[in-house]
């Protein structure tokens, strides 16, 4: 055994000595001259032709033999070759394109490839096994498999699809996520969107996955799932999204206006809403007003312990214009603060009026006035 491994050693040492020395004639070679394949399936092979310090010239290359009924071609510059021409120590590549008929078995098929010219004939053997091809896969890897942000953020994760089958394959992107979610795959490098690409065998594709949010969607952990599909090939990929929670408060009156008549010494009172348009708790949420000199606020109630995201609270200003405030327009300031930082604030103008009380007073001074005048005229009058 010992004997027979040194033989091989000194023979495969023998051939490289020679070519080092200068090898002259013809090579006719591919990488994998046997391979297996799925039934079906058609197959191209790299070949290539080169020529080792002989004279220019024309070499002709054919099939010289294909099992019955496959179509067995030699493809060159996207044409169907018969002949190519070599210079010295020149080479060329074809394309052996081998298709099978509609129904093959499973089993081993032979090819004979075989070139002539320049005083050379080199032939190359090559088998396909037929059901012996690497099944159909598909797999889905993340870069950054967790990304985190709030929701106003864009989140892009980048992906990388691999073709793991033996065969090309046009493979179909789908997703899961959220209701409202907004999922788009952009091959790497490009702005186009797509929803399935083609994909060789072996060969892998980077997509930028971009995840869109609702600006309510409540600060929380989330999980996506991204499918590729392509026939009975699937691959599917777990991606997390951190969203980070943000109080957004909207701070108005109940019915949208800004402005209204109040009445001077009296108390008068202004529906006001806070709602929780963000996505994270509001919280130690207090009021205050900027009132003219005199007057007085105050809220009902004046804090709110905490206001979850979409929840909306009914408060009360009681507004009081100074007992001597004249009629006209004042600009009274309602202010919303809380923590993190929030704050949000109304300008209210508000009308002044005189109480329809005083108003009766009035006529009544006036009409006692009137009768007293009477009196006076008819007692003092007739003397």
């Amino acid at each position: 055994m010992v004997r027979k491994l040194l033989t091989l050693v000194l023979l495969g040492f023998g051939v490289a000595l020679a070519q080092a020395q200068g090898f002259r004639g013809l090579s006719l070679g591919t990488s994998y001259p046997e391979i297996g394949v799925q039934p079906g399936e058609s197959v191209n092979l790299t070949l290539t032709l080169k020529n080792y310090g002989l004279p220019p010239g024309v070499v002709r290359v054919q099939v010289a033999e294909a099992p019955q009924g496959w179509q067995a071609s030699l493809i060159g510059g996207g044409r169907l070759v018969r002949a190519v021409y070599l210079t010295p120590d020149g080479e060329t590549t074809l394309t052996l394109r081998l298709q099978p008929p509609k129904e093959v078995k499973p089993g081993t098929y032979r090819f004979l490839v075989r070139a002539e010219g320049l005083g050379q004939t080199v032939t190359l053997p090559i088998a396909l096994v037929v059901g012996q091809g690497l099944p159909q896969r598909l797999s889905l890897e993340a870069e950054l498999p967790v990304l985190k942000g709030p929701p106003t953020s864009s989140f892009r994760y980048r992906v990388t699809l691999k073709n793991e089958s033996d065969r090309d394959l046009l493979v179909s992107l789908e997703y899961e996520a959220p209701k409202g979610w907004q999922v788009t795959f952009t091959p790497a490098f490009s702005s186009q969107q797509v929803t399935s690409l083609p994909i060789k065998a072996g060969e892998s594709k980077d997509l930028d996955v971009e995840v869109s949010l609702p600006k309510d969607t409540k600060a929380d952990t989330y999980g996506l799932t991204l499918r590729a599909v392509a026939g009975e090939a699937k691959a599917e990929l777990g991606l997390t999204l951190e969203v980070t929670g943000r109080p957004e408060v909207r701070f108005t009156t109940k019915e949208g206006r800004l402005s209204g008549q109040v009445v001077a010494g009296r108390e008068n009172a202004v529906k006001l809403v806070v709602k929780n348009e963000g996505s994270a708790p509001a919280k130690n949420l207090s009021f205050s007003a900027m009132e003219p000199s005199g007057w007085e606020v105050k809220f009902e109630p004046d804090k709110l312990e905490a206001l979850d995201p979409g929840q909306e609270q009914e408060v009360t200003a009681r507004i009081k214009p100074s007992p001597k405030a004249v009629t006209g327009d004042y600009m009274v300031t309602l202010s919303l603060s809380g923590a993190e930082g929030l704050s949000e604030s109304l300008d209210y103008r508000a009308t002044v009026v005189r109480s329809s009380l005083w108003g009766l007073v009035g006529v009544g001074i006036m009409a006692v006035a009137l009768l007293v005048l009477g009196f006076a005229v008819n007692r003092f009058g007739r003397r």
